[in-house]
């Protein structure tokens, strides 16, 4: 997984960009208020530590590692099942690893180190002896019982020999005292064996299974690896066919197994196939993966708004489609993810290609700014999907992720302007009649239903916000309160509060959302200025407290 830079100040910058020269795709997390530059801005150094370290996401942080200690001391985990974490001093001078030993911590050190100039703060005893971690494996391999390759290292630290069976060509430099005749040994194979104290048993994934879906699957599988005295933990992926792409009992199986899917055009034969090779599976050269389209939202524009399931579908994908303007508020992005941008009027378009991409086996992300479903590009997705005959588009997988809409933003930094039942409407009649938008303003007015604006005004539509505002005046009085919201979430954002008989159109451009009180919604001052406006969720009478 990429790691996230945490920095404190801004004279962490520099060290932080050249830690990011070795990790392309690792974005650097700046203090708000303290750091201008950085990739995505935080309030809460805690808070956004522990969330990170949560999530499995590798962290590097630039600060003492007493704090990034006390930070993560009531989270620490059973070793083996926590991210990487290191301190790495704000000049550059020092990088020690703190956490993570068996998730690559020394080896990511030794990286930072090199790139730094300096010699990384080793301090883990078997990397120290045999340069190199046993317990952990490269990439292909797997350890069959950490509690039990404790004790083998710890024997080893003590002095004992040990012999190696079968391919182990990372051991091949290992400082390790070698005799055929010793009693520790290091067997590397997918033969299933009962794991003993004196050996270090480690299982190359080579083999993969072709399989049809069906009941059961991953019993069966684990059945016939185990006729064939395979381990399940050599088993490195299930291969499919094609067509049964979007079957719920594939991904069930390859999920019970911990195993990844691949695709192919399988041949007629039976249903449980098992296929092995010497050395571990090369899984871009096996099928493909199940192409996957993300339509997401990104939030009103801060990253602090931003939900995490965004985050990490932006960090997973392979191409990124939209209109540049969101493009570039999602980034920045690594070099191999590929970028398509598009103008705004295109969206049909973008949702063809986006599913044209994701048939061919890539993770492909729509964005949108806002909500993906609120006037934004989940629809659009979702219609290409209905209107298409392709029998690979319906195999994609789709998912739609959800993001803070601009009004809920934008009443968020008013207080509570949609506090009880609201109206969203768009005023652009680009794609519906203008007829229907005024039709479905006046019944909401006639409702009494809170107001919001989306594409209020533009320099191609000028005229409506006025007809919309003498339909509001209708039902509403003029010291009804009102909300303007220009690039909340973004940099230079303004928040305005004033009533419908102040508003005129001149005071309002298309990047402002417009929020319109019921006739209960209230305003009063707030403390340092402006006010704050709240919709009750009472209704007529104000209820008992």
């Amino acid at each position: 997984m990429t790691p996230a830079i945490v920095i404190l100040g801004q004279g962490s910058l520099a060290t932080a960009r050249s830690i990011q020269q070795v990790y392309p795709g690792a974005q650097i997390h700046g203090l708000a208020g303290r750091v201008e530059g950085a990739d995505q801005t935080y309030s809460e150094f805690g808070a956004t530590l522990r969330q990170l370290y949560q999530q499995g996401t590798p962290i590097i942080a630039l600060c003492a590692a007493g704090i990034v200690i006390r930070t993560l001391a009531a989270l620490l985990l059973e070793k083996g099942e926590e991210p990487a974490v290191l301190a790495v001093a704000e000049d550059g001078s020092a990088v020690v690893p703190l956490l993570g030993g068996l998730g690559g911590v020394n080896g990511m050190a030794r990286e930072i180190a090199a790139a730094l100039g300096v010699a990384a703060a080793i301090t883990t005893s078997g990397e120290l002896r045999f340069g190199t971690c046993l317990l952990n494996p490269p990439q292909g391999y797997q350890l069959a019982d950490l509690e039990l390759g404790k004790r083998f290292v710890s024997d080893l630290l003590a002095g004992e020999q040990v012999r190696i069976e079968g391919a182990a060509p990372w051991l091949e430099q290992a400082n390790l005292a070698q005799d055929q005749q010793a009693r520790l040994s290091i067997h590397v194979g997918s033969a299933e064996r009962v794991p003993a104290a004196n050996e270090l048993l480690i299982y190359p994934k080579n083999t993969w299974v072709a399989c049809r879906p069906g009941a059961e699957l991953a019993s069966r599988v684990r059945q016939a690896l185990q006729q064939d005295g395979i381990a399940v933990q050599s088993l490195a992926c299930l291969l499919a066919d094609d067509a049964d792409m979007a079957s719920g009992q594939l991904q069930e199986a390859a999920l019970e197994l911990g195993v990844p899917l691949r695709f192919t055009t399988l041949a007629a034969g039976p249903d449980i196939v098992i296929h092995g090779a010497a050395a571990p599976v090369d899984l871009a050269q096996l099928g493909r993966p199940r192409g996957r389209l993300a339509v997401i939202g990104l939030g009103p524009g801060a990253a602090e708004l931003m939900v995490p399931a965004v985050k990490a579908e932006l960090a997973r994908c392979t191409d990124v489609l939209g209109y540049e303007t969101y493009v570039r508020m999602a980034g920045p992005f690594r070099a191999d993810q590929v970028q398509h941008c598009t103008d705004n009027r295109e969206e049909m378009q973008r949702a063809r290609h986006a599913f044209e991409l994701a048939a061919q086996g890539r993770s492909v992300v729509v964005v949108s700014s806002g909500d993906p479903g609120v006037f934004a590009m989940a629809a659009a997705v979702l219609e290409a999907l209905h209107e298409s005959s392709d029998p690979a588009w319906q195999r994609v997988e789709l998912e739609i992720l959800p993001g803070v809409s601009a009004s809920l933003a934008t009443a968020a930094q008013a207080g509570a302007p949609l506090g009880h039942d609201f109206c969203v409407m768009s005023l652009s009649d680009n794609l519906k009649p203008w007829s229907i938008i005024e039709k479905r303003l006046d019944l909401a007015c006639q409702a009494d239903l809170a107001l919001a604006f989306y594409n209020p005004i533009s320099r191609s539509r000028p005229w409506q916000l006025g007809r919309a505002l003498e339909i509001v005046a209708q039902h509403r009085n003029a010291a009804t309160p009102v909300v303007l919201g220009r690039d909340i979430g973004r940099p230079g954002q303004t928040l305005r509060t004033l009533t419908l008989g102040q508003l005129t159109p001149d005071q309002v451009d298309m990047r402002t959302m417009v929020l319109i009180g019921s006739s209960t919604t209230c305003a009063f001052p707030r403390l340092g200025g402006g006010e704050w406006v709240y919709t009750p969720r009472w209704y007529g009478e104000k209820p008992l407290s």
